[in-house]
């Protein structure tokens, strides 16, 4: 599978500056139910932290390719989707139990697992 879906993203334009006494007026909003200038940029800054890996990560990640069966990248999908992590972080989620596994843990999933 590719994971060409996990490519990094650019970072949004960092956040403006805001003044104290707009900063007061936000929460005077916020307070009334009204929309909010600095609320609204920081769930945009949020949401976009999660689109991808910044500059700063890929020093910590690589780039691999790799194949897996369409059952495992529909199992992926799914886990993905239910947990809300991302597929990347998942499959290392997933190496790290296994590894922490004895021996024979390690072997007896091996053996039932029907994709040799």
């Amino acid at each position: 599978m590719s994971l060409t879906d996990l490519k990094r993203r650019k970072k949004t334009a960092p956040r403006k500056n805001v003044s104290i006494e707009d900063f007061i007026e936000d929460a005077n909003n916020y307070a009334f139910g009204q929309p909010s200038v600095v609320s609204r940029n920081r769930k945009k800054l949020t949401t976009s932290k999660h689109k991808g890996l910044d500059k700063h990560s890929t020093k910590i990640y690589k780039h691999a390719t790799f194949s897996l069966t369409e059952e495992s990248i529909g199992i992926l999908d799914k886990l993905a989707s239910q947990s809300k992590i991302a597929k990347s972080r998942l499959i290392r989620i997933l190496i790290h139990e296994f590894s922490n596994k004895s021996k024979v843990e390690q072997d007896s999933i091996i053996a039932i697992c029907d994709d040799h």
